[in-house]
């Protein structure tokens, strides 16, 4: 063990080490201040269960859209550098809101500026997660690319573990803590991320190695944009010296006036001449400062269009399109009760922050053996019958939730938090078995030269999906008048609920027949 973390330090350097494991650990720890963030919405600001399920969806939109991220630092380096930049950036997004919102009471005793500010903050998450991907990619280019299953493995450890350390940190200072205090603690670990990354040294576009590095990356907007650096200047510059044409003129006719003026007299002569000269040196610095800030402009313009054709051709083709519409349906049919279930376990089967906490834990530990059990036993199986077989898991598993509800645990002696740790533990790991062929897939069915745009398309796919489930969930509560205060109405959300989670079946055939976990 103390061998392989020396060989990954002397490979990838400790600082970017550093880097990549505390922007995980910060992802996973995350569930500490959202457990927050769900008590602020149901006991100071008093929300129904839609309404509030509606605020928490409508603020993890920034997720949706993880390829414009992508894009933006592929194709407009700030100061020649496409990562650190933006993850400073990302960073300061993330810490600011938490410090308002920890700070200022009536901002985040506000529906609406809560909103806001846990739209702004998801925003610089999201960010923060693509560039820190995308570094990942950088660095295990070449000679590295056989460190590429450690670095992944360092960075979903990190994230584990701090979804354990939030999850049981969360209900204990929940129990203990004002809510607004959970908020400052939290803008911690953004503000030690930002400080990290003053640590970690990239290689400017403008530098020579950078350049090298650049036509390396195989990316359609980077060679779009080599192309229009080393062409583009020269067409720049012909339309300036078209523009700029009655200007040489009035020059050319100037000097013809001094060559006449020397005749008449040579001390005049000489301070015109000095002083016309001291205009075209100007006007030539203006000229080349105008190409160079068009030239640059045209540059993103030419890479932003090539990567955005280059994404839209890809996600045309069927051998990805219909993919991707399967585990979009999966998610947009099922409409996500969550937040209810959230409001009935603590007003009804008044369950406490801790233990709440305890059975987010259990669930991170359920998705590690999903994802064991998958990697271990299942990679080999057809997707198709791993991926039905995942939804009828999750059908099964949403009797718990109707037994919980109908009281049905209680006739037998069963306790509701036995119910609700094993609900919560199985049912990760059986989505685990749903996420890992989509990443599988995902990863192979990713065109050369545009892998990591594409894979943040294919999650973006996914996180709207998810989003608009929730959104779903959210509009099915109102319709059954599902309140704080009532939940007679409960058990028919969660029996349409289950009846759905068994639709995305039907259309399986939309899955490459004979793909595994392993080949497409």
């Amino acid at each position: 063990m103390v061998g392989w973390a020396n060989h990954m330090r002397a490979t990838f350097g400790a600082s970017f080490l550093w880097l990549v494991s505390f922007v995980y650990f910060t992802q996973g720890f995350r569930s500490f201040v959202w457990a927050a963030v769900s008590y602020q919405l149901k006991d100071i600001l008093k929300l129904s269960p839609s309404a509030s399920q509606f605020v928490v969806s409508a603020a993890f939109f920034p997720w949706s859209i993880k390829p414009f991220y992508g894009i933006l630092s592929d194709c407009i380096p700030i100061g020649g550098r496409k990562r650190v930049p933006y993850l400073v950036i990302s960073t300061i997004l993330s810490l600011f809101p938490w410090v308002v919102l920890g700070l200022i009471s009536f901002l985040r005793n506000s529906h609406i500026s809560l909103t806001i500010l846990l739209t702004l903050q998801n925003f610089g998450s999201a960010m923060a997660d693509v560039v820190i991907d995308a570094m990942i990619a950088e660095a295990v280019r070449s000679e590295r690319a056989a460190f590429a299953g450690d670095l992944q493995s360092l960075s979903w450890s990190a994230m584990a573990f701090g979804g354990v350390c939030g999850s049981l940190l969360g209900g204990f200072t929940l129990s203990n803590i004002k809510i607004g205090t959970v908020f400052l603690l939290f803008s911690v670990l953004p503000t030690i991320q930002l400080l990290s990354c003053a640590w970690v040294d990239e290689v400017s576009l403008n530098s020579k190695s950078g350049r090298m590095l650049s036509n390396d990356t195989g990316l359609q907007g980077g060679d779009e944009l080599a192309k229009v650096r080393k062409e583009g200047p020269q067409t720049i510059l012909d339309k300036v010296t078209n523009e700029s044409m009655p200007h040489k003129e009035a020059v050319l006719n100037g000097n013809r006036s001094l060559a006449v003026a020397s005749n008449i007299g040579t001390i005049r002569g000489r301070k015109i001449h000095q002083k016309n000269g001291k205009r075209k040196t100007t006007s030539t610095k203006s000229v080349t400062i105008e190409e160079k800030n068009r030239s640059l402009s045209l540059g993103w313009f030419v890479s932003l269009k090539s990567a955005f054709y280059s994404l839209g051709n890809a996600f045309r083709q069927p051998i990805i399109l219909r993919p991707m519409a399967w585990f979009f349906l999966s998610h947009i049919s099922i409409p996500n009760l969550a937040t209810i279930m959230f409001y009935y376990q603590t007003e009804v089967l008044h369950l406490d922050a801790s233990f709440l906490g305890t059975a987010r834990v259990i669930g991170w530990f359920g998705l590690m053996l999903g994802t064991f059990i998958y990697n271990r036993y299942l990679k080999r199986l057809r997707l198709r019958r791993m991926l039905m077989g995942a939804h009828i898991g999750l059908g099964i598993l949403n009797f718990f939730d109707v037994a919980l509800v109908a009281r049905v645990n209680v006739r037998f002696g069963i306790s509701d938090k036995l119910m609700v740790l094993c609900g919560s533990a199985l049912s990760d790991a059986v989505n685990q078995f749903k996420m890992m062929p989509f990443l599988v897939l995902s990863g192979q069915l990713c065109p050369p030269g545009i892998e990591g745009t594409l894979f943040a398309l294919f999650m973006s796919i996914n996180n709207l999906g998810s989003t608009l489930g929730s959104f779903f969930g959210a509009a099915l509560a109102s319709m059954l008048n599902i309140s704080s205060q009532n939940f007679d109405n409960l058990l028919v959300g969660i029996i349409v609920q289950l009846i759905a989670t068994f639709i995305p079946i039907l259309f399986l055939f939309l899955i490459p027949k004979e793909a595994t976990g392993l080949s497409a």
